[in-house]
């Protein structure tokens, strides 16, 4: 209750943050995002699918190059409809490497949105295949509250078993390095990179080829019981998150229990549950904090608890930025972004070679 009434006197407050900014095209698109996603959701926990793809905006893979990628849709398995797109770069400067590094995608939209054939995680995954340059796998992982947690963990997973094994081989390019597996993921997507990084870091005898080196959290999604400073100096000013929308979303990720609140492991992920990670091989790991994201306390407390535990980890931090900033190419940030990711995927891929 006391957390509760320090959270209500800051939204009190003045807020001390003016308006991030922001073009107007991003600006309207951000908020045609937050409609449909407020308007999708029904007070009995379920979302209304068939809004949600009235509005959705598609891309079709391409098999063919253009604009220095090439795509496909590699099922997994279709009974659950778990499937990627894999994205090869086509470019010049692709072909004169000898091996690729591999990414591993997972887009956000709070467990509960979006597809990895969305016009925006499309176009993101194909810059990061064109500029790193880099095979990348978009994960397309089931969704809440259809499908609760783990499924969304157990699809990640599973993805990384499958590319690890050797009857898929033929799928991924002749050159593609697997010894050099990075997971990246934006939201909902960097709280999988993690989960997803931890798993490999606890079963490594599980995979034959395939080694996780390092990950790439983008503005994770994670969260508590707590209200932080920024969810209450945030409240009327970020576009995207707010305190009524992480809460609902959290409740369609997680299934009905004890236990099953902010402060799981899988949500309040350096909490007072958290794993102790100290003696994993856990990667390399690059978090990305936006100054105007109701989220970045959680992302900073994240960062501190990796490096508590021992493990390698940077910061990235973008003052006047956004939730989601990145996929908004008309945002400077967003080519600088992918620029510091490059730089972190090819350090680290450099101590594989010299190893």
């Amino acid at each position: 209750m006391a957390q509760q009434k320090e959270f209500l006197n800051a939204q009190s407050k003045k807020p001390s943050a003016s308006s991030p900014p922001l073009p107007w095209r991003t600006r309207i698109a951000l908020s045609v995002i937050s409609a449909v996603t407020d308007y999708s959701r029904r007070q009995n926990g379920t979302v209304n699918r068939r809004l949600l793809d009235f509005f959705a905006l598609k891309t079709p893979a391409n098999p063919n190059p253009v604009n220095g990628v090439k795509s496909s849709d590699i099922t997994v398995d279709p009974s659950r409809h778990l499937w990627f797109r894999l994205i090869v770069p086509t470019t010049d400067e692709s072909r004169k490497m000898s091996t690729l590094p591999i990414i591993v995608f997972f887009h956000g939209g709070g467990f509960v949105y979006l597809s990895a054939d969305g016009m925006a995680y499309d176009a993101v995954c194909r810059r990061f295949a064109r500029k790193t340059p880099a095979v990348v796998v978009s994960v397309n992982y089931r969704l809440a509250p259809e499908h609760r947690y783990p499924a969304q963990y157990d699809d990640g997973f599973d993805v990384l078993k499958f590319l690890d094994d050797e009857r898929n081989r033929g799928i991924l390019p002749e050159n593609v390095n697997l010894s050099c597996c990075f997971l990246a993921g934006d939201s909902a997507g960097g709280n999988l990179a993690h989960h997803m990084a931890k798993r490999a870091s606890e079963s490594t005898s599980n995979f034959k080829t395939l080694k996780v080196i390092g990950l790439v959290a983008i503005q994770p999604f994670f969260g508590g019981e707590e209200r932080t400073e920024a969810e209450a100096r945030l409240a009327k000013i970020d576009p995207l998150i707010s305190v009524t929308r992480t809460d609902w979303t959290w409740k369609a990720f997680l299934p009905p229990g004890e236990g099953m609140d902010r402060d799981h492991e899988a949500i309040n992920v350096s909490g007072p549950r958290a794993a102790d990670i100290s003696k994993l091989d856990f990667p390399a790991t690059l978090v990305v904090v936006g100054g105007f994201d109701s989220l970045q306390d959680w992302q900073r407390r994240y960062y501190e608890w990796l490096k508590k535990s021992g493990k390698e980890v940077y910061m990235l931090e973008y003052p006047t930025m956004v939730h989601a900033f990145y996929i908004f190419p008309e945002l400077p940030e967003s080519t600088q972004l992918i620029s510091e990711i490059k730089d972190f995927i090819h350090k680290q891929c450099s101590k594989v070679v010299k190893n």
